[in-house]
C-alpha cells in the first residue's frame, strides 16, 4: 500500500472545516453568477492586500530556505505575485471599476489581518515547511474549489460577471503552480517528519483553513 503524503494526511485531519472552504456560500453563489456585485468588489479589494501580504510571506520563504533549489523557488513565487499576479489583479479589479487608488486605500479588515499575519506568524517561529503548510490551504484550495466548480450543475458560464475567475483558477497554469506547492509540502515523508511534527502541521493547516472559510465568510457579509 502506498504510504499517504503529508497532503493527504492534512486534507483528511481537517475534512470537514475543508468541505466547508471549498463549498463554501461565496463561490458557490460566484460560480452561479449569484454573488451581489458589492460583495465581489469588497472581496477583490481585500484580496489585493492579502496579495501584498503573501508576496512578504515569499520573502520569508526565500530566508528560511536551505538550499538553492528551495530558494529558487521561493524567488520564483515571489516574482511571480509582485510582477505577474498583482498587475493581473489591478487590471481585473479595473473592468469592475475598482481603481488601482482606491485599492490602495483600502482598510484592511480583520478576517484579513488575522489570516495574513497567522501565516506570517506560523512562517517566522517555524521553518519552511511549517510556512508552505500554512500557504497550502489557500495554494492548493483555489485549485481544489475550481475543480469542484467545473463539476457542478449551478455553474454558469454564459453571461456570469464571475465566470473568469473560476476559469483563472481552473487553468493549467495555476493548476501547475498547486501542484508545485503540493509537492515542496510533500518533499518529506510523514515518517521522516514523526507523529508529533505531523500534529503540529495538521493544526496549522487545520487553522488557515479556517481562516480561509473566514475570508470567504468577510467576502459573503462585504464586512
Amino acid at each position: 500500500m502506498t504510504e499517504q503524503t503529508l497532503t493527504q494526511h492534512l486534507i483528511a485531519a481537517s475534512e470537514t472545516h475543508w468541505q466547508r472552504y471549498i463549498q463554501h456560500d461565496f463561490v458557490r453563489q460566484l460560480a452561479a453568477g449569484t454573488l451581489p456585485k458589492a460583495c465581489f468588489e469588497h472581496y477583490l479589494k481585500q484580496d489585493y492586500l492579502f496579495l501584498i501580504h503573501f508576496a512578504r510571506a515569499f520573502g520569508l520563504a526565500a530566508y528560511k530556505s536551505r538550499t538553492l533549489d528551495e530558494l529558487r523557488q521561493a524567488q520564483r513565487s515571489l516574482h511571480g505575485i509582485i510582477d505577474i499576479e498583482l498587475g493581473l489583479h489591478i487590471g481585473y479589479c479595473e473592468t469592475f471599476g475598482i481603481s488601482r487608488q482606491a485599492l490602495e486605500e483600502t482598510v484592511e479588515s480583520t478576517p484579513n489581518m488575522a489570516y495574513t499575519r497567522y501565516v506570517l506568524e506560523r512562517g517566522m517561529a517555524g521553518d519552511l515547511l511549517d510556512l508552505n503548510v500554512a500557504l497550502a490551504p489557500c495554494i492548493m484550495g483555489y485549485a481544489a474549489v475550481a475543480n469542484w466548480l467545473q463539476t457542478q450543475p449551478f455553474l454558469v458560464t454564459e453571461g456570469n460577471p464571475y465566470a473568469d475567475w473560476v476559469q483563472m483558477y481552473a487553468s493549467e497554469e495555476y493548476q501547475q503552480v498547486a501542484e508545485a506547492h503540493r509537492q515542496a509540502c510533500d518533499a518529506i515523508s510523514m515518517a521522516q517528519l514523526g507523529e508529533t511534527r505531523v500534529q503540529a502541521l495538521s493544526r496549522t493547516f487545520d487553522d488557515a483553513t479556517r481562516l480561509e472559510i473566514d475570508f470567504w465568510q468577510m467576502g459573503l457579509d462585504c464586512r
